[in-house]
């Protein structure tokens, strides 16, 4: 459960306070510069509401974020105590924004960072950005349904043991599909090696906030966790947090995440995307009925499924991996290839006949979320979903998928990715150092990253992937894959050659 439960957690003080200035009688002669007049800016108006137009305040406003005791100071203690940190930071560029900072502060510890190797994107960018070079911990893959899991505790201690100049430890949990990993393992595998534990938990910021949910990482040891706020606990779009454990990095860490926080979030951030990121802690401290009934639903839609007998409820495999420890219940992972459809054509007939968007699509498989609070029309998704054709035809048969091995590492991701490239015919890239971070989907794991040599095992693997219905390999020059990026290796590089094999 959230580490403080009080008065003080019922109110918002930020939004309050943004809502306060809103409502005052006043002449903007600043930005933005729409002035909060609906009348002159009428089109704006109608897409967004005059209140919102209001509600634009800029930052750097006494009695709001400025001056002793403020109000977006006090937000930010109230959530660092909802999520059990040490610290809290608000972002408005994202989860994504979280993981670039989490990798630059990772670089001020060490030069190899050890990294899942099914991490989002935005991680591979902060390699980008540091410098750092990367280890990876590969997670388990149920090749049946093509999709990642996590990590287990002895495999991260074991590549900890093989790279003792380790900095951090960064790990994903919960996946897509809501398989949940064994943080506190996890902890004390990096902890006992003297190194701290990032966690990106985008997916699970709604973590401990009922006692049917699974306990939040930060609860478990973790360092550094990413919260992609916006997802399931109800704050807008774009919206994330930073959370800094109180564990033995917490000293060392905080001032780094500040520098590096200063560095990446803007000079003039949104107060909508700040407000609602106040507002959401307040619901979900104080929103366990409205959680209560957001859990039976999911139960009902998973409970629907099985007894229909068409779909399959992925997470009712998860007992198969030594790596997974719990299953968000608020994720609905339906095996929709089970029922003669791909997940790639379920998702498109959802949206175009029903009216329907779900969260999550692959080959195989759908996955529809319930936000902490919600409460969806469970019967109208599941008559919908009954009523698809099946036009694969009776029980496919699953595609068994054979990740490539990954080939051998001769750049920095940041070497790779800001050296001269160019574009060459697939075939004639194999051998070569790729500039680009190419996933084949699915399952959505990195199969090439900048710095990487090409193999032919993984050309054949990108050439099968786009041969299939509705496969692709995202990060890729052009959607057949006839062509990849290449580091141009006539031209000279302003940095040197290595090889880290």
């Amino acid at each position: 459960m959230s580490r403080t439960t009080g008065t003080a957690q019922q109110s918002a003080p930020y939004a309050e306070a943004v809502r306060r200035c809103a409502q005052g009688d006043w002449l903007r002669l600043n930005v933005p510069g729409h002035a909060a007049d609906p009348s002159r800016f009428d089109a704006l108006a109608r897409l967004v509401g005059d209140a919102s137009l209001r509600l634009d305040v800029p930052p750097l406003l006494e009695g709001i974020d400025l001056g002793t005791d403020n109000p977006m100071d006090e937000a930010l203690g109230l959530a660092a105590a909802a999520w059990g940190a040490r610290r809290t930071w608000f972002l408005t560029n994202g989860a994504s924004q979280g993981n670039r900072i989490a990798t630059l502060v990772a670089r001020s510890l060490g030069e190899t960072l050890l990294v899942q190797r099914s991490v989002h994107s935005s991680v591979v960018d902060g390699l980008v950005l540091s410098g750092l070079r990367a280890a990876f911990v590969h997670p388990s893959v149920d090749a049946a349904m093509g999709i990642a899991h996590g990590v287990t505790p002895a495999d991260l201690a074991d590549t900890i043991a093989a790279h003792p100049d380790a900095a951090a430890a960064y790990v994903v949990t919960p996946s897509y599909f809501g398989a949940v990993a064994d943080v506190r393992a996890l902890a004390d595998a990096a902890h006992t090696a003297g190194i701290p534990l990032i966690v990106d938990e985008a997916w699970g910021s709604h973590f401990g906030f009922h006692p049917e949910l699974p306990e939040n990482a930060l609860a478990q040891g973790a360092d550094l966790v990413i919260s992609s706020t916006h997802k399931l606990a109800g704050s807008l779009t774009q919206s994330a947090m930073l959370h800094l454990g109180d564990g033995p990095f917490g000293d060392a860490l905080e001032p780094l995440v500040q520098r590096v926080f200063n560095l990446t979030q803007s000079t003039s951030a949104s107060a909508l995307l700040l407000a609602s990121l106040d507002v959401a802690r307040q619901t979900l401290v104080n929103g366990r009925d409205r959680i209560t009934g957001s859990l039976d639903a999911a139960d009902k839609m998973r409970a629907a499924v099985r007894s229909a007998g068409r779909f399959g409820v992925v997470s009712d495999g998860f007992d198969r991996f030594p790596d997974i420890v719990a299953a968000d219940p608020l994720r609905v992972p339906i095996d929709t290839r089970a029922g003669g459809i791909s997940g790639h054509e379920a998702r498109r007939r959802l949206m175009r006949d029903h009216r329907i968007m779900v969260e999550v699509a692959t080959d195989s498989a759908i996955v529809a979320v319930v936000g902490a609070g919600a409460a969806p029309e469970g019967d109208r998704f599941l008559d919908a979903l009954h009523a698809l054709g099946s036009p694969l035809g009776e029980e496919p048969a699953p595609s068994r998928l054979r990740l490539p091995v990954p080939g051998p590492v001769r750049l920095t991701t940041r070497e790779a990715f800001l050296a001269p490239s160019r574009t060459v015919p697939a075939r004639e890239a194999v051998g070569r150092v790729s500039a680009d971070t190419l996933a084949a989907y699915p399952p959505g794991i990195p199969n090439v990253l900048p710095g990487e040599v090409i193999t032919a095992e993984v050309v054949d693997f990108f050439h099968r992937t786009v041969a299939a219905p509705n496969g692709h390999v995202r990060g890729a020059a052009d959607p057949a894959v006839a062509t990849l990026r290449v580091v141009d290796e006539d031209k000279p590089t302003a940095t040197p050659q290595h090889d880290f094999r």
